[in-house]
């Protein structure tokens, strides 16, 4: 990561009103969204808006021969154009030729992507945005930060004093007369213009028309009174029918902004009368710049199921953090940094795709079920592939993959910590070390591993065995969370094993684009777990269990190992999660809790592997109420904690501020304790409330459960 990219980093996280407005939007929106959807099967729309935007995806160029035949035969004049080149060339050809002094513009990421703006003014046309967000950061000399917003990033000072120097001098921070002042200026560029340029949100090859959604109406007046409109669309904003616009409006404003409809819906088929009589003049340029190409990609052809609401930037934890002038370029956030990925190039992507932590929260509201932090992790592994690991990280996996030796540092490194370990925390390191305990306490390694603890325990003979995965942070971190798992597992009878083969899921060298390393980690796994010839395979960290259950199918997938999938399969179905497991047994009795004690207060965190990939973020819930504890909700409670394996340690700046706002909440719960899933999410928050002297106990369900059962 370069020194630029790390400082824009640190600038807009010392930006108070960056991270006040977009953190005022992000929890309000989240509630706003939900009250949209009230009433609608969310899932059941989106599962029509992918059908429709796959359909189209798989025969762009059909639709688009389709749509030029139909948008002609209304009087259009259709071009179909590759590169940006191209298109910034016909578009300026146009203007020149009819004498186009002064063009006024609707909102258009399309011309953002091209710098299509730049390319005009530089031959002397005048050119005005009219959308009031993209006009306040045309006059800032800014870039969009937000795909439907492209000012979220200011405050409403801000947007008066750009006004002030900009426009004219008096304006002051109040919204209604701002937007009042935006009006009155605009309103007289639209009168004067020669041609007016929008984007389209849809494009409908059977009637050849335009659909195209605003809150402001300045798109229906920039097609409307200009002599010539000139309609920059991508082509992957093809649809194959008119009934295929249905969905899309119907999700559209509910995930952009949160509305039922926004103000302004325009449908545009053909040419339409000028208001001197006169037909006016209808361009619809069809723009590829590589979309084609991302059809073609067997992985990345998905992306293309986007609407462009921007809903994955209104969740993600880091955006919400950083904005989008440091999380993009372009296009922003998590879905921009795929599609700059593609229009511009994979190394332009470098930096931004390490901003995502693989929270996942991205991919439960997208409505066109993109799944965008899978994307970026294939992102992840082609830039591995073409640029190569670095030296630091070679050697890390390189040790990793070497379950010996790696074992062997772990038990070494737990004598060698003892100078600074304590009270079962690492609170200082010396040196450049020092940045890994600045903003929370770290684990010790525990003196003695579960591998070595776990034969103290007396276990049941039985025909049900479980085999336990423990994971890393169990196994040489935490062994009294994997002393909980077995000790519950064996009061329902069931006998645990403990495979000495295993070792790291390899998730740190997945989510780092090192798929051959996380390979060679499956293999080892896979072959440990199964021969212990288990009835199921349980792990305690959800990371891991997606690990058993998904990744390393999709790994070797990926690599094109076909060989190793039918290992990776008969794994996967015997993998389950503790507290799903727990749940089955309990609901079928052979688990019963204590009665009759009124138990702490307990709030609870969700992991987000076990939410969003596991969908098992309710059974714990259950078990703790069932256990007799009083659960008490937490606001943002399903939030990334900003752990993210690897990610605290290789963006701690971002990590830190994620983990205190987590602290803030689960402390405003008045709970005594918070119960979670994760091990990697109690190493973040308990080591962050010991940071800070909080009283909050953190524990895993595990341990909160086998007190309470008999």
């Amino acid at each position: 990561m370069t020194v630029d990219f790390k400082d824009s980093i640190h600038e807009a996280l010392a930006n108070p009103n960056l991270r006040g407005a977009l953190g005022r939007f992000s929890e309000a929106y989240r509630i706003s969204r939900e009250k949209a959807y009230a009433g609608l099967d969310f899932e059941a729309i989106r599962e029509r808006v992918k059908t429709v935007k796959a359909q189209a995806a798989g025969k762009l160029d059909e639709l688009a021969a389709r749509f030029q035949a139909a948008a002609e035969a209304q009087g259009a004049t259709v071009v179909r154009l590759s590169s940006p080149a191209e298109v910034k060339a016909y578009i300026l050809a146009l203007a020149k030729e009819r004498g186009v002094r002064s063009i006024v513009k609707s909102k258009s990421m399309a011309s953002e992507e091209i710098h299509l703006n730049r390319h005009l003014e530089a031959e002397g046309i005048q050119v005005f945005e009219t959308d009031l967000g993209e006009w306040i950061i045309q006059l800032a000399h800014q870039t969009p930060s937000h795909m439907v917003m492209p000012a979220i990033h200011l405050t409403k000072e801000e947007v008066a004093e750009i006004f002030n120097e900009e426009v004219e001098p008096g304006q002051t921070p109040d919204i209604p007369r701002l937007v009042k002042f935006a009006r009155e200026k605009l309103r007289g560029r639209f009168l004067e213009a020669d041609m007016g340029i929008s984007g389209a949100n849809i494009a409908v090859a059977e009637t050849g028309s335009l659909v195209i959604v605003t809150n402001e109406g300045n798109a229906r007046l920039v097609s409307t009174l200009p002599r010539i409109h000139v309609a920059l669309v991508g082509i992957e904003k093809l649809v194959e029918n008119f009934r295929d616009v249905e969905p899309i409006l119907t999700a559209l404003p509910r995930n952009a902004t949160a509305q039922l409809l926004t103000s302004y819906v325009s449908i545009i088929t053909g040419r339409t009368p000028a208001p001197d009589g006169q037909e006016k003049e209808l361009h619809i340029v069809l723009m590829d710049n590589k979309r084609s190409e991302m059809a073609a990609d067997p992985k990345f052809k998905e992306a293309l199921q986007c609407i462009r609401c921007a809903s994955c930037l209104n969740v993600c934890p880091v955006y919400r953090l950083v904005g989008g002038h440091v999380f993009g370029k372009v296009y922003t956030g998590g879905i921009g940094t795929i599609l700059t990925a593609w229009f511009d190039e994979l190394k332009k992507s470098d930096e931004i795709q390490g901003l995502c932590i693989q929270c996942g929260a991205c991919n439960d509201v997208c409505p066109g079920k993109v799944p965008i932090s899978d994307l970026i992790l294939e992102i992840r592994r082609r830039l591995v592939k073409e640029q190569g690991q670095g030296v630091a990280a070679k050697a890390i996996f390189k040790v990793v993959n070497n379950r010996r030796v790696f074992h062997s540092m772990l038990r070494a490194a737990s004598l060698a910590q003892k100078p600074f370990a304590k009270g079962g925390f690492i609170r200082h390191l010396p040196f450049f070390l020092g940045e890994m305990t600045k903003f929370r306490s770290l684990p010790a390694i525990a003196e003695k591993p579960l591998r070595d603890t776990i034969r103290r325990i007396a276990q049941p003979e039985s025909a049900e065995k479980a085999a336990f995965y423990a994971g890393c942070l169990i196994d040489f971190a935490y062994p009294e969370m994997g002393e909980a798992v077995v000790k519950v597992l064996n009061k329902a009878g069931i006998q645990v094993l403990f495979p000495e083969g295993q070792t790291c899921c390899g998730a740190p060298a997945r989510y780092s684009g090192a798929y051959e390393t996380a390979a060679g980690n499956a293999r080892d796994n896979i072959q440990a777990l199964l021969e212990a010839d288990p009835t199921w395979v349980v792990s305690a960290c959800p990371t891991c269990t997606v690990a058993l259950k998904e990744d390393f199918a999709s790994t070797f997938t990926s690599l094109g190992l076909e060989a190793d999938l039918e290992g990776a399969h008969r794994l996967a179905a015997k993998v389950i999660d503790f507290s799903t497991l727990v749940k089955q047994l309990v609901d079928a009795g052979r688990l019963t809790f204590k009665e009759g004690e009124q138990l702490e207060k307990v709030t609870y965190h969700d992991s987000c592997h076990l939410k969003r990939t596991l969908r098992a973020n309710q059974p714990p819930r259950d078990l703790l109420g069932q256990a007799g504890f009083q659960l008490e909700g937490m606001f943002e409670q399903d939030i990334c904690c900003g752990m993210g394996g690897s990610y605290s340690l290789k963006m701690p700046e971002i990590s830190a501020p994620m983990l205190e706002r987590k602290l803030d909440n689960i402390e405003r719960t008045g709970a005594s304790s918070v119960a979670m899933d994760c091990p990697g999410c109690v190493m973040q928050i308990r080591g962050g409330l010991d940071k800070r002297g909080g009283q909050v106990k953190v524990e895993h369900t595990a341990n909160k459960l086998l007190d309470r059962l008999l």
